[in-house]
């Protein structure tokens, strides 16, 4: 990218963010509306949704408006909703910002989906994404179906006030002809009483709420209750009839012996219906590692959980740009480009020109970067900018080690995970025993465990093999699910053979036994041309010691699959081993020795680029893998590293202890081909 290209693209950047953005006109870069005509002859953009309604070209003025209010929530809020601003003077129209429209359009799609809303929200701080949760649940209450209660959890008591007042600020100011269900003809049954002579508006003086107990009132043309909690008071938290409850800043919930973040969720949502309409938002800043929020974000991410994720990053925010003064915003872009490779700080208080321009390619203006940096001086550690404006939802959770991986050169392998997998699995004669190896094949299966980027059978060249082509590599779990991951890697080696790179072209991830996946990992090995199997011992081993089994378990059942399995990894021998006729130890032991190891060669694959990884869960435990205060490599807490191992093992021994692949003819073969399966073959 030249100077002049990133000036362009910066000034683009800055045009779609300054843009006027007008509820009521629409969003015309929303894929999900219109263009139609208004009553009033304007055009607009609209809801589809809205547009397929019985009738929708008929409607007069006040019916339009009502409709629109049901489909639409931005014209909703900025036409009936009132809140403070914050400049002071008179409530103002609840216009959505950029986050808050990011935040909305997240919610939509779960509620257009028809499914219950779930969502955990991770964000910087200052967008004002509880006040626009608060309204959109409002939004449910007030348009969509009466009597359903709400609750919302703040995490400090002083804030319940606050909520209340914006409540009862919007349901002051909240157009009376709305309160009511329309007929069919659109008419609000308050429509004529709330005229007087000629049609005007007469002064609303009946009761719109009633307090019904502590901390809780009732909109009473509604009919739904909001009770409004604190997780310090984890009585007012108790959940009952509630269909919408907002949980606020659940990372700083405290946890006490006699009551935990778990414990006041469980209360504050145990009555919710899994039902459309309903609604359960976390949400937070982050926290650091290990907490119940980042347990549950985590999850939710891998999509594991019954809640979606949702990451707000700082530069999403408006308020976080700093302009330039003259002539200094090109300056800024070319110190930007000359330094985009510096990987290291020439200070504490300052970031690398890589992760600057990082941030630039994320998609941040040269002008929110220019904030980034002011702001970053008044901090020592990143770690503490990153807690208070997290770039993305690695950094934002905090945690005391050092990464291990440099994430830009993560992020560069992130590149080649974009392709899906087949699903299904390899299946034998049997599950187990020798007969699980024979005749192996690939079923397929929409929930199997097995994903295959690359299938052998599609691989094989007509009268050609390579040899040493395959390596599949074994990390043994656990049998539950709250154990950890058990993983079978298979790597393809084959573009070795002509200078290219080794690639992961299968795996199968879950929870079994030990045997059972023992025998799983031989069936995958057999049916990827007999590759070289690689079991990863320390879980066997470690495990007949906890059990005090005489002897070693691990070496009868590795010894079990190596007589039906020929080609099973063994440890090198010693000189003094072999001369003393030592048995033969099948699979790899990972200890304080071999470890470092293969963490440091892994190091130098994911720097160098030297292998293709597809698996986007992968790239996720690269970026959270750390070096501990005491030396030990390890997940973060609340991550998983099962993958990372496998690549690690498998990705040392495919570098330093196998023969690079040959390829060799096992057939006659006609030139035809020949010609078309060899790469050398356009040199003769």
């Amino acid at each position: 990218m030249t100077l002049k290209e990133m000036l362009i693209e910066n000034r683009r950047r800055r045009d779609a963010i300054l843009a006027e953005y007008d509820p009521v006109k629409g969003d015309p870069d929303d894929p999900l509306r219109v263009k139609s005509q208004a009553p009033d002859g304007r055009f607009c953009y609209l809801p589809e949704s809205m547009t397929r309604e019985p009738g929708f070209r008929s409607l007069d003025e006040k019916s339009f408006h009502r409709l629109r209010c049901l489909h639409d929530f931005p014209y909703w809020a900025a036409t009936c909703v009132y809140i403070k601003s914050k400049k002071g003077g008179p409530d103002i129209p609840f216009v959505l910002n950029r986050a808050q429209r990011k935040l909305v359009a997240a919610l939509e799609k779960m509620r257009l989906e028809g499914k219950p809303i779930r969502l955990i929200l991770l964000k910087a701080r200052q967008w004002g994404g509880s006040t626009c949760t608060q309204i959109f649940m409002s939004w449910i209450q007030m348009v969509h179906r009466e009597g359903l209660n709400s609750l919302i959890v703040a995490q400090q008591h002083s804030a319940t006030s606050e909520i209340r007042d914006m409540f009862m600020r919007m349901i002051e100011n909240y157009p009376q002809d709305m309160l009511r269900e329309a007929d069919s003809s659109g008419k609000s049954e308050n429509d004529e009483a709330g005229r007087g002579k000629g049609g005007k508006r007469k002064r609303e003086t009946s009761k719109r709420t009633e307090h019904v107990g502590p901390g809780s009132f009732r909109v009473i043309s509604r009919n739904f209750k909001v009770k409004v909690g604190s997780a310090e008071k984890p009585d007012s938290c108790r959940g009952g009839d509630y269909s919408l409850v907002h949980c606020s800043e659940v990372a700083l919930w405290r946890r006490t012996k006699l009551r935990t973040p778990e414990d006041m969720l469980r209360a504050a949502t145990s009555g919710v219906l899994l039902e459309p309409l309903t609604m359960i938002l976390l949400e937070s800043t982050a926290n650091g590692t290990g907490n119940f929020f980042h347990t549950e974000y985590e999850a939710a991410k891998r999509g594991e959980s019954q809640f979606r994720n949702l990451f707000v990053a700082w530069y999403e925010i408006d308020q976080y740009s700093k302009e330039f003064e003259e002539g200094e915003e090109e300056r800024f872009a070319l110190s930007l480009l000359q330094e985009r490779v510096c990987e290291q700080p020439v200070s504490s208080r300052r970031q690398p020109g890589a992760y600057l321009w990082w941030l630039w390619e994320k998609g941040a203006t040269l002008q929110a970067i220019n904030w980034y940096v002011k702001e970053r001086a008044k901090y020592s550690d990143h770690g503490q900018m990153a807690s208070e404006y997290p770039s993305d939802d690695i950094e934002a959770f905090v945690h005391s080690g050092a990464r291990v991986f440099d994430r830009y050169k993560v992020e560069e392998l992130r590149k080649d995970c974009g392709r899906l997998p087949e699903r299904g699995e390899i299946a034998g004669k049997k599950e187990t025993d020798p007969e699980s190896l024979e005749d192996v094949r690939f079923v397929k299966s929409a929930n199997g465990a097995l994903a295959v980027w690359k299938d052998y059978k599609k691989e094989i060249e007509p009268g050609i093999t390579l040899t040493h082509r395959y390596l599949v590599v074994v990390d043994i779990g656990g049998r539950s699910m709250a154990a950890d991951w058990s993983v079978i890697a298979v790597i393809d080696r084959g573009p070795m053979a002509f200078a290219g790179r080794p690639e992961i072209v299968a795996q199968w991830r879950g929870h079994t036994d030990f045997d059972l996946l023992a025998w799983k990992a031989a069936a995958i090995a057999k049916y990827y041309g007999d590759a070289l199997l690689v079991i990863e011992s320390n879980t066997l081993e470690t495990r007949d010691r906890e059990r005090m089994v005489e002897g070693d378990q691990s070496y009868f059942l590795l010894n079990q699959i190596r007589k039906a399995y020929q080609n099973l990894y063994a440890r090198r021998q010693s000189p003094d081993e072999i001369r003393m006729g030592a048995p033969v130890k099948y699979g790899f032991h990972t200890n304080v020795a071999t470890k470092p190891l293969i963490i440091s060669h892994l190091v130098r694959c994911v720097r160098d680029n030297l292998y293709v990884e597809r698996d986007e869960q992968c790239i996720d435990e690269l970026l959270t893998y750390e070096q501990r205060p005491n030396g030990s490599y390890g997940a973060l807490s609340g991550h998983h590293d099962d993958l990372l191992m496998t690549r690690a093992i498998g990705l040392y021994i495919c570098f330093n202890e196998m023969p690079l692949p040959e390829r060799k003819m096992t057939a006659p073969v006609s030139y035809a081909d020949w010609q078309r399966s060899s790469p050398s073959a356009a040199f003769f």
